[in-house]
């Protein structure tokens, strides 16, 4: 089918059953027991020729044992069960599911008593990592491109081919057993068949096939972390098929960390990398305020196959975060030069007992990556042929101080060569108190809508943790502006999510809040979706609150003992969500 005529052929299929309101994407989760409530850090994926069709992923504990699963205030990572939940969509973000397979899971380890995980129990996470050796640990990353044909030639013609990159690492606890070389690597799961993946059960387990990995190096002491995914989708690029994940690479003991770019020729099968720039010594521990070394990557492709890669950079001459740009014309096979773009600054102020950056106060949720960019492309998929390629770039900066975050926004329409003077989005849709907290934006393969979403603390910054006045109301937004000619409109809210108190969430040692570190938006010719962290429905518990504020103040005399998640709490504290909503074009 020619390129003009399988777009005329998509046309019916173009509309979604969107709405201004907003709906749960982690269906699957239980309100309780913590931390089987918890999810965070979502990603979200279009299918090109089926814009009904959408795929989220999620860091989900589902599939852990409860806190009292043994010792009673603890609430541990189940060693070898995965995390990295899976979403399907089919009339256009309107419901969702999520699918059970069978796989290691400690779903059903409630307590009091120990509890060890079934190697065949219930999961609602990735599957096939436990059978090939793998954990599925979670940092979704998720993207839509043509399925190869038999002559390794690529086309819509023969289907849409899900890809789901996420950290994993080694089942097996001996060196013998170890499927990668480090510590952590990447890994990438496919699906061919959406509507049997979507099912579930022993079927839908069969229609992934199995996870391969990624690993830059060969080093027993290096891992990856923050990888993102992309599949080359527009039918008129040089390198359609073509797929590319990013990622930061830890050497360890070498005491060095690179930004790299894998990429696969093969739909998957195979993955070749390089290293777009790396730091000596950037590995020696987190900075006040900054980032070490390079992280927090996006790439995307434009019609033509031009490959481009952003990221967040620490410069160690002027000890300065940076948003970097690299480009390559040759598929990824090597890349020009890496620039930067932008300054940005960190966000939030240090909490020594987090070891991290915070926004919303006294032991609350980390924003490492906050001033991180993410980026989209109108690149035309499926076929190219409308596309302008016009890019468009966000993120959440502090230059101007605490409870002054602005929501950036800027764009290109030549190639990322010149970008227009940032502007600040809360302001202009009206809310300049917001405090955005992770935002993201799409633009529609044609280039005539740009949605944006970003989480936002409604309140400044809080010194404590306890009683009402420190509440941490958390909601999301999501905004619209129509292009013409290239130009951005101004910005309009089309929704704002029901607030909840951050301090419900939590890291599973329960020291602090936890949200992850990005949310994510996708567009279509006649809609934006969007998906986010949500906490409207996670309890705030008191004794946790007290407990992080005697760790916080450091009287030892006074320390209270840890608290008991599920005794000592309201029966919801820790149920973070992910939500997510459609939205049509309100000026088509």
């Amino acid at each position: 089918m020619g390129m003009m005529a399988l777009l005329s052929a998509l046309g019916p299929a173009m509309g979604a059953r969107a709405s201004s309101g907003d709906t749960e994407v982690s269906v699957g989760s239980p309100p309780s027991p913590f931390s089987q409530n918890k999810q965070n850090e979502p990603a979200l994926a279009v299918d090109p020729i089926d814009p009904q069709i959408l795929a989220a992923g999620s860091n989900d504990n589902i599939d852990l044992e409860a806190c009292n699963a043994g010792d009673p205030t603890s609430c541990p990572f189940t060693t070898g069960v995965g995390t990295s939940g899976i979403y399907f969509s089919f009339d256009g973000g309107g419901s969702w599911t999520q699918p059970t397979y069978t796989g290691y899971s400690a779903r059903n380890c409630l307590g009091p008593d120990p509890c060890s995980p079934d190697p065949n129990g219930p999961i609602g996470t990735l599957p096939n990592y436990y059978e090939n050796g793998l954990v599925a640990d979670g940092d979704p990353a998720v993207a839509f491109g043509p399925v190869p044909g038999t002559n390794g030639s690529f086309s819509f013609g023969n289907g849409a081919r899900l890809y789901y990159a996420n950290l994993t690492s080694n089942f097996g606890a001996k060196r013998s057993d170890y499927t990668l070389k480090g510590l952590e690597g990447v890994g990438v799961s496919r699906t061919d068949d959406l509507q049997t993946a979507a099912a579930g059960g022993s079927a839908g387990k069969a229609a992934w096939m199995p996870p391969v990995t990624i690993e830059s190096s060969s080093s027993a002491a290096s891992f990856e972390d923050k990888e993102q995914i992309w599949a080359d989708n527009a039918g008129s690029s040089d390198f359609f098929g073509n797929v590319y994940a990013c990622f930061a690479r830890y050497q360890g003991s070498s005491n060095a960390q690179t930004l790299d770019l894998a990429r696969s020729t093969d739909g998957g099968d195979t993955w070749s990398s390089l290293t777009l720039v790396g730091i000596p010594g950037s590995n020696a521990g987190q900075q006040t305020g900054l980032i070490s070394g390079h992280s927090g990557c996006t790439v995307r492709t434009d019609s033509a196959g031009t490959v481009y890669v952003f990221w967040l950079g620490f410069d160690s001459q002027t000890k300065q975060n940076g948003i970097y740009m690299a480009r390559s014309s040759d598929g990824g096979a090597s890349f020009e030069t890496p620039r930067r773009l932008f300054l940005a600054v960190g966000t939030g102020v240090f909490d020594p007992v987090l070891g991290r950056n915070v926004m919303d106060g006294v032991a609350g949720a980390r924003d490492d990556l906050a001033d991180a960019p993410s980026v989209d492309i109108a690149n035309g998929a499926p076929t190219g042929s409308d596309a302008t390629d016009q890019i468009v770039l966000t993120w959440v900066d502090g230059r101007d101080g605490l409870n002054n975050e602005h929501v950036f926004f800027t764009t290109s329409t030549d190639g990322g060569h010149t970008w227009t003077d940032l502007r600040t989005v809360q302001d202009e849709i009206g809310h300049p108190a917001d405090r955005g907290y992770y935002s993201a934006p799409a633009i529609s393969p044609n280039g005539t809508d740009v949605y944006l979403v970003y989480n936002v603390w409604l309140e400044p910054y809080k010194d404590g943790t306890q009683g009402p006045s420190n509440d941490r109301p958390l909601a999301a937004v999501v905004a619209h502006a129509d292009v013409s000619s290239g130009f951005v409109g101004t910005f309009a809210e089309l929704h704002r999510s029901t607030a909840g108190d951050a301090r419900g969430s939590s890291q599973n040692n329960g020291v602090a809040e936890f949200l992850g570190d990005y949310v994510y938006a996708v567009a279509t010719r006649t809609f934006g979706s969007a998906v986010w962290n949500d906490v409207r429905n996670a309890a705030d518990c008191p004794a946790y609150d007290d407990w992080r504020m005697s760790l916080e103040t450091k009287t030892k005399k006074d320390d209270l003992p840890r608290p008991a998640a599920e005794t000592d709490c309201p029966s919801t504290f820790g149920n973070s969500s992910i939500f997510g909503g459609s939205y049509p074009d309100p000026t088509p």
